[in-house]
């Protein structure tokens, strides 16, 4: 065999060799689905590799938990207990839809509700005493108790409230107290190790650790206590049961970037998630609660679409309308109401918002969030798209009333509309009860929309017995935003009579 041919069989079997290889790799490729480039970075983890291949730093919990748990506090309550309806001790009165709400209380006499304590647990905000906790803890409470962890006790009292946050503000007396550093809940990340601080089960201190699984969750909690609900949740997997409510998040550097408030579970203990108020709107609330007793709450003025509504009512908003909706675009203006600060900026039906001040919002959770910092008054600038073009117009705040005065949680009784008198103790002995409020004379206000007649004797409102007229505007001030039921006697009468009240005007 010549030079020739033995070149030629060699280039031959080098070529059937390459081939061969190169065949069998895209044989591969079809074989098995995501085949990687060895040598490819995808663009997502660039600053994640390319730091040097460092290790993972370990984290020490251990200088978190001890700096922070001196300020985590045991809330412990007591409500009095209190003579009741069969209707109120029954729930809903299976006569009412034939006979009225009243019916049930021919079948038997008033009964009494035993005293009832409850726990949680709260976060010292400043060395004079200021505690936040929710107001889920607190709620219709007739006495609190605050224990330290140094195991001090002192006696609480209810500075203010707000259902649609769920939070609430208490105070004790003392001085050099430990306390709570903020952090600054915008700066939470995915994947962040956080720690959970509070009193679960009526247990001591206890400290659990997680990590930041998602934010700006809105899972329909504090609809229950409130009309105007504001949810953007900080989720979590750090362990959290009963008792935790009101306590502290804490992340890595036993900074507080939110409150414990609420758990995802199908038997009412943790299985697995856990929700916190972000600090960032703790430090808004508890500041207008501390300064004018009532939460300034601001309204942009527009009704927009919810997330993760079904999929046939978002269908048929489309058709409705002929507007389509891609969530995760931003935040879909469904209606602007006249006389609020969107229609004076000229937002229409159909914009989507997609920033607030610049921060970038795309579901209604975070927009709730962005506008819940600010209060009546203050000027923002809003950003939207509209027929594919992107606008940003300025606009300034309003409150639910549409102006921009500052709310204060105090002359509630007055916009009751009624003369209002404590009950003698002669008419008390007479009807049998403890004490009492006396409707002398009803005038324009709330009552003038109930039946309510002139003479009705107030005896408690949800449940919470009526001594006094201080007792009745404590409580009604606590219940501010809500839909309350006031009951009461008709002197002369056995029954007790049920009135509906809806507060959320006063929100």
């Amino acid at each position: 065999m010549n030079l020739k041919n033995i070149i030629a069989v060699v280039a031959i079997s080098a070529s059937t060799a390459v081939l061969s290889v190169w065949g069998f790799s895209k044989y591969q490729q079809h074989q098995y689905a995501g085949i990687q480039d060895p040598g490819k970075l995808p663009v997502n983890y660039a600053g994640f590799f390319g730091n040097n291949n460092q290790p993972a730093v370990v984290v020490d919990f251990t200088p978190a938990a001890t700096s922070a748990t001196p300020a985590v506090v045991h809330i412990k309550t007591k409500t009095k207990a209190r003579q009741v309806s069969n209707s109120q001790q029954r729930g809903r009165n299976p006569f009412s839809d034939l006979f009225g709400d009243d019916f049930g209380d021919f079948f038997g006499g008033p009964r009494m509700i035993p005293e009832q304590r409850a726990s949680g647990s709260g976060v010292l905000i400043t060395e004079d005493g200021y505690i936040v906790t929710n107001n889920h803890v607190v709620d219709g409470a007739d006495e609190l108790t605050v224990t330290l962890a140094n195991k001090k006790t002192y006696k609480g009292t209810i500075v203010g409230a707000d259902a649609s946050s769920d939070l609430a503000v208490i105070k004790i007396e003392g001085k050099g107290l430990p306390y709570m550093v903020y952090g600054n809940s915008d700066d939470t990340k995915l994947g962040q190790w956080v720690l959970a601080i509070g009193y679960p089960l009526n247990l001591d201190v206890t400290v659990t650790a997680g990590i930041i699984s998602a934010k700006s969750r809105s899972i329909g909690i504090n609809s229950r206590q409130s009309g105007s609900p504001i949810e953007s949740f900080i989720q979590t997997d750090a362990a959290v049961n009963p008792g935790n409510s009101g306590g502290a998040l804490i992340n890595t550097n036993g900074e507080l970037i939110g409150i414990n408030s609420a758990i995802a579970s199908p038997t009412g203990s943790y299985a697995g998630y856990s929700y916190a108020i972000p600090v960032n709107i703790v430090k808004k609330v508890i500041t207008d609660i501390v300064k004018f007793g009532a939460v300034q709450r601001a309204y942009i003025g527009i009704n927009y679409m919810s997330e993760n509504l079904p999929e046939e009512q978002i269908k048929q908003f489309e058709k409705e309308s002929g507007l389509t909706y891609k969530e995760g675009e931003g935040v879909l203006v469904t209606g602007v109401p006249e006389g609020g600060s969107a229609a004076a900026a000229g937002i229409k039906k159909g914009d989507i918002v997609t920033k607030i001040n610049g921060v970038a919002v795309t579901v209604g959770p975070e927009l709730q969030e962005q506008v819940s910092r600010y209060k009546p008054g203050d000027k923002i600038t809003l950003t939207y798209i509209r027929s594919g073009k992107e606008t940003t117009t300025n606009l300034t705040l309003k409150n639910r009333a549409g102006n921009t005065d500052v709310v204060k949680n105090t002359g509630i009784l007055q916009k009751l509309g009624a003369e209002l008198v404590n009950v003698d103790s002669k008419t008390a002995s007479a009807n049998q009860i403890q004490g009492g409020v006396i409707v002398k004379k009803i005038n324009d206000g709330l009552l003038k929309r109930t039946r309510m007649q002139e003479g009705f004797i107030i005896t408690s409102v949800d449940n919470q017995e009526i001594k006094n007229v201080t007792d009745l505007d404590r409580i009604l001030s606590q219940n501010k935003g809500r839909k309350i039921k006031i009951e009461g006697i008709y002197p002369g009468y056995e029954n007790t009579y049920p009135y509906p009240l809806d507060l959320s005007d006063l929100e």
